[in-house]
């Protein structure tokens, strides 16, 4: 109903063959890229004068000369800033968080390069990602433990003896897991779509980033732009990888934190230079960590009938006041599936929970997730309008921020409501009365 545009600036700068792209692939540029260059030019197969043929390759060989100098040179981390954090426009810190599930990844494939800088170019406050390990310590940005669903690991013959079954979260789970690959194997498969009902143009196109380069991308934008991690699966991570001198991924992840200058409490005058929200499912690996950092971090909650990973507690217990009360300690917020702040039946809502007055009545945040534009995803309610699901969590239920694939929606939406007005419904209203009258000339 909305449509998002794809400007030449993010999607077609990082998909042509250039020595840009190839960077993002993680291979080198090929020499083949001077040859199109030269032909375009009219150059070596259709002819021309000796002079000219040698203007081109001159040419040519300074340009390739400055990319390779801005780019093949160097790994893509760490990048520094282009822009001094005292000139960058601020955090917007007045209204709920726009927070880049897994970057643009309703547009472009989840946890890639692309996908994070298309997210920034929307305007997401926060770019969020998944943070796994390979087999050689190394961490990386990849949200399953498994590489079946979201990478062409199928397709490359010489790993197909790598195939295990291993306990996860208690259920056993076959595939090709994240932690039997070196970083240099996993660098060389490629990303796709995980649902084929998205765009699939992009499938093939970017490899997979390490947690590094992600921090590369955020502190690289001409604006400051927040990053929002998760210690994914920490209890088979360190059952699987192991660091030296008895290190935990824990102590891994916020090395790499504290390395990039992400520090201090939520609010403060560090963290607002850096924004950084750290997230986990895991109770026991916040506290954990809470003991190395005092950046904010985010409880996450699960669905109604999965128990802790760490510390097999059921949702009831974890969502109880006595256990928000304890939990306020080390976290500044929880982060539930927005289905069980108000449980859906027959795909339609009911009585929402009191869950989200609670944790503000401990004076946590609330980011619930994820918000998606496909029907598929919307419930009956919402009549296939994205952003009549947005004016219901925001003014409705009152979030503090969301987690969302389609970051132009949310921030599209949000500026809409800003130049109307304080009130966002209103400005909902009005968008949906601009939307009967243009689906009235159809």
């Amino acid at each position: 109903m909305y449509p998002l545009t794809k400007p030449e600036s993010t999607i077609h700068r990082l998909t042509r063959k250039s020595v840009r792209s190839s960077l993002l692939l993680g291979v080198r540029a090929s020499p083949q890229l001077r040859l199109d260059w030269e032909k375009r030019r009219g150059v070596g197969e259709r002819g021309g004068s000796e002079e000219d043929i040698m203007a081109s390759l001159w040419i040519a060989s300074l340009l390739l000369f400055s990319l390779f100098n801005l780019t093949v040179g160097r790994p893509i981390y760490p990048l520094p800033s282009k822009q001094d954090n005292k000139v960058k426009q601020p955090l917007q810190t007045s209204r709920p968080y726009n927070i880049a599930h897994r970057g643009s990844n309703g547009e472009i494939p989840e946890e890639t390069a692309a996908a994070y800088m298309r997210a920034i170019e929307e305007g997401a406050d926060f770019i969020e990602t998944d943070i796994l390990a390979s087999k050689d310590g190394s961490l990386i940005c990849f949200h399953d433990v498994i590489l079946d669903d979201t990478t062409d690991i199928a397709k490359h013959k010489e790993f197909a003896d790598r195939k295990r079954t291993y306990e996860v979260q208690g259920s056993n789970m076959t595939g090709y897991f994240v932690v039997d690959f070196t970083l240099d194997e996993l660098k060389s498969l490629r990303v796709k779509q995980r649902y084929p009902f998205r765009d699939q143009q992009y499938n093939g196109k970017f490899s997979i980033i390490t947690f590094e380069e992600f921090i590369a991308i955020a502190l690289d934008a001409n604006r400051i732009v927040g990053i929002y991690p998760e210690i994914k699966n920490p209890v088979f991570i360190n059952q699987h990888v192991k660091w030296p001198h008895g290190k935990k991924f824990e102590d891994k992840f916020v090395g790499l934190l504290l390395k990039y200058g992400y520090k201090g409490a939520y609010m403060s005058e560090d963290w607002l230079k850096q924004p950084v929200f750290i997230q986990s499912f895991a109770p026991t690996s916040l506290i954990y960590i809470s003991n190395m950092t005092d950046s904010p971090k985010i409880f996450l909650i699960d669905d109604f009938t999965m128990p802790t990973q760490d510390t097999n507690q059921s949702y009831w217990e974890i969502t109880s006041d006595s256990f928000l009360e304890y939990i306020r300690s080390y976290v500044v917020g929880i982060g539930p599936w927005k289905d069980t702040i108000v449980p859906p039946e027959n795909n339609h809502l009911t009585t929402p929970s009191d869950l989200v007055d609670r944790a503000h009545a401990h004076n946590l945040q609330v980011h619930p997730y994820t918000y998606r534009n496909e029907n598929s995803f919307l419930h009956f309610d919402f009549h296939q309008d994205p952003y009549s699901e947005y004016e219901y969590w925001l003014n409705k239920i009152g979030v503090d921020g969301l987690f969302t694939d389609f970051t132009g929606s949310l921030h599209k939406y949000q500026e809409w409501a800003a130049a109307s007005g304080t009130d966002e419904k209103s400005a909902y209203g009005l968008l949906h009365k601009i939307a009967l009258m243009i689906s009235s000339y159809d």
